[in-house]
């Protein structure tokens, strides 16, 4: 395997050193295979929501997955995830299964080009889709610009009708609108961004971005891959009071599994082949065992309500590690949303991919082995955000807190403020 791993960010290349290779996971904890325990959060990057191995979650795929793995036929599960999803999230009105947040994100821009019948589409500089083509681009600091590939094996022409524009830029927003305006079919964004770390997006540039996209008839799609069922029952919508016309979900939703889906408004939705002509498919969507993961993990969500605890604990460990930081003389940014937070070794307020950039990337190298040998496992970048479950308790979080004291006051003798 390239790198010896499936996906660039577990080869731990912005930290150095070797990859620890995992052999279980047992609810918030992650067990080596030479047998160390660890705090963790990642969570498989956010689906864990439940904690690993939840003996329901377990219970349901055994059982299903006795009847067949994959069957290329509609089943009942998938109709049944189907409908849980929508009736949590009020502005998803029918939706499509897929695979992967990637494969959501790619469906819901060619949905929205077909839709408004235009082709540009604009995104923000720090924010992540997954590896699709269009959206696999990098920008200057202006307001927009036109993309270019980040990636080789992307053809210019592929980016040459995707717009990058700064996160939490109100003026920029307002000035690409009146120059491009009605030529964009959609604009997709992080509601929080949680891909250069941690990032709120501000209500007046949220605000202003669905005013411009109704105003223009371009449409908003909302990438909740992260943010659904993590940060609120309804997503990072519900907690900003907007209603996009579509959005992206996965991690969470598949309970473990992979999966992915894309929803909205039954009018843009029914452009879906078969009802309409946009093609998608795929011949794993909508598999029963991904989706049985899934309804069940939403199913104990929504009888358990974790969502006060989360942002409970979640600002507890916030505050705890701002704190020994600043009593070991460490100068940092702690971000946070319920559920999911990340220490950015800045000076500067972090609100953007500008700010979120010029961070210190060694002093985070330095922060993630050190909590590493005191058994807390951490994301492997400072772009990446933490992730706690409903089974990070007091106790393990005043664990972590002592262990991140005694790194910072290490990483203050060697020198950084």
């Amino acid at each position: 395997m390239p790198g010896g791993v499936n996906s660039p960010a577990r080869a731990f290349g912005a930290v150095g050193g070797e990859p620890v290779f995992i052999d279980r996971g047992e609810g918030p904890f992650l067990y080596d295979v030479d047998g160390n325990r660890y705090i963790d959060y990642v969570l498989s990057w956010g689906p864990m929501i439940l904690g690993h191995a939840h003996p329901e979650v377990v219970a349901a795929i055994v059982q299903v997955v006795r009847k067949g793995t994959s069957f290329g036929a509609p089943t009942v599960g998938e109709n049944l995830l189907a409908e849980r999803i929508i009736s949590a999230i009020p502005s998803v009105e029918k939706i499509r299964l897929v695979n992967s947040g990637t494969e959501a994100t790619m469906s819901a821009i060619r949905l929205a080009r077909a839709y408004t019948g235009r082709e540009l589409i604009a995104k923000f500089s720090g924010n992540y889709h997954g590896h699709v083509d269009s959206l696999l681009v990098a920008a200057g600091s202006s307001a927009a610009t036109h993309g270019v590939p980040s990636s080789p094996g992307v053809p210019s022409g592929t980016v040459q009708h995707t717009l990058v524009l700064r996160y939490n830029d109100v003026d920029g927003l307002q000035t690409t609108f009146e120059t491009w305006g009605r030529e964009i079919a959609a604009v997709i964004v992080e509601p929080i961004a949680g891909n250069m770390g941690c990032v709120w997006g501000s209500e007046e540039f949220h605000t202003k971005l669905r005013e411009l996209t109704s105003q223009y008839g371009a449409l908003l799609i909302y990438d909740e891959v992260m943010t659904g069922f993590r940060v609120a029952w309804s997503g990072a919508q519900e907690l900003l009071g907007i209603k996009p016309d579509l959005t992206t979900l996965g991690k969470i939703i598949g309970g473990g599994l992979p999966v992915g889906a894309y929803g909205g408004r039954q009018e843009i939705m029914d452009h879906v082949l078969p009802e309409g002509k946009v093609f998608q498919a795929g011949t794993l969507s909508g598999n029963p065992v991904a989706t049985v993961a899934g309804w069940t993990t939403l199913r104990l969500l929504e009888a358990s309500k974790p969502y006060p605890q989360l942002k409970e604990s979640t600002e507890f460990l916030a505050q705890g590690l701002q704190r020994v930081a600043q009593e070991a003389g460490i100068v940092c940014q702690v971000n946070w949303a319920p559920g999911m937070l990340t220490i950015f070794f800045s000076r500067d307020r972090v609100n953007d991919w500008d700010t979120a950039s010029r961070c210190d990337t060694r002093a985070f190298a330095r922060f993630f082995w050190g909590m590493l040998r005191r058994g807390v496992y951490l994301p492997c970048s400072q772009f990446e955000a933490m992730f706690l479950s409903v089974l990070h308790t007091r106790e393990l979080l005043e664990q972590t807190i002592a262990a991140a004291k005694e790194v910072f006051t290490e990483i203050a003798k060697e020198g950084f403020s």
